[in-house]
């Protein structure tokens, strides 16, 4: 991580720039916190940017764009930089300290979409998780959308055989929205892996398109947003 840029005195228009970002409100790019108490729940934010499209958090803001700013940032920014240890393959992050007046300030986190992608966060118990940015949230990744994450680096043409299930699911998709993985076990009678395995490669192939959920990823025929 880079080392915290800290503004040397208060700068009206740095402000400025600030509220008119924040008036924005939070959204697939941009997330509040008022403080730094849950420092992994910032950093899984954090690489849920960087899996996705990049974006902006800040903290010392409230969910309604207050700018509340913090007292001790130095203190904040310890243990989110502590935290940041525990991604992997490590996640970079440009730090800037914004004061805003009456002894208090924002820590403002620019962080890019990754070359490097997907990033994990490392659990107390071993475990790894991956996190995307689905609108103004931030959602675990499944395996297979940790797997479109990873091969969609390699930027290689992706070639599929059409058979019985794909022209199923075709079909299928003609006459609804979109459909899960189970929905797609159950369509075709496949086992779990091999239906995981045809969705990925449909997804990667731009026949479908992957959308993120809290209750599960669901597949609609399109291309991938670029």
């Amino acid at each position: 991580m880079n080392k915290p840029q800290e503004s040397a005195a208060f700068d009206l228009r740095q402000v400025q720039e600030l509220r008119k970002r924040i008036a924005q409100g939070e959204g697939i790019q941009l997330e509040f916190k008022r403080k730094a108490t849950f420092p992994d729940k910032i950093v899984r934010e954090m690489i849920a940017f960087a899996n996705t499209k990049g974006g902006t958090l800040l903290i010392g803001v409230n969910d309604d764009g207050e700018l509340s700013g913090l007292k001790h940032p130095e203190g904040e920014s310890h243990v989110i930089q502590e935290a940041l240890k525990k991604c992997r393959p490590k996640l970079p992050v440009k730090e800037t300290f914004i004061p805003i007046g009456n002894s208090r300030t924002i820590l403002h986190y620019q962080v890019e979409e990754s070359l490097k992608k997907p990033h994990y966060f490392l659990n107390d118990d071993g475990g790894k998780e991956s996190f995307v940015r689905v609108e103004d949230k931030s959602i675990q990744a499944s395996r297979e959308m940790r797997e479109i994450i990873k091969r969609q680096q390699r930027n290689k043409d992706i070639r599929f055989q059409y058979g019985e299930a794909e022209d199923l699911l075709m079909k299928y998709l003609d006459r609804h929205a979109h459909i899960t993985l189970k929905q797609f076990v159950q369509l075709t009678g496949l086992k779990k892996f091999y239906a995981s395995r045809k969705l990925i490669v449909l997804v990667l192939a731009d026949v479908l398109r992957i959308n993120a959920h809290e209750k599960g990823d669901v597949y609609a025929l399109g291309f991938r947003p670029k």
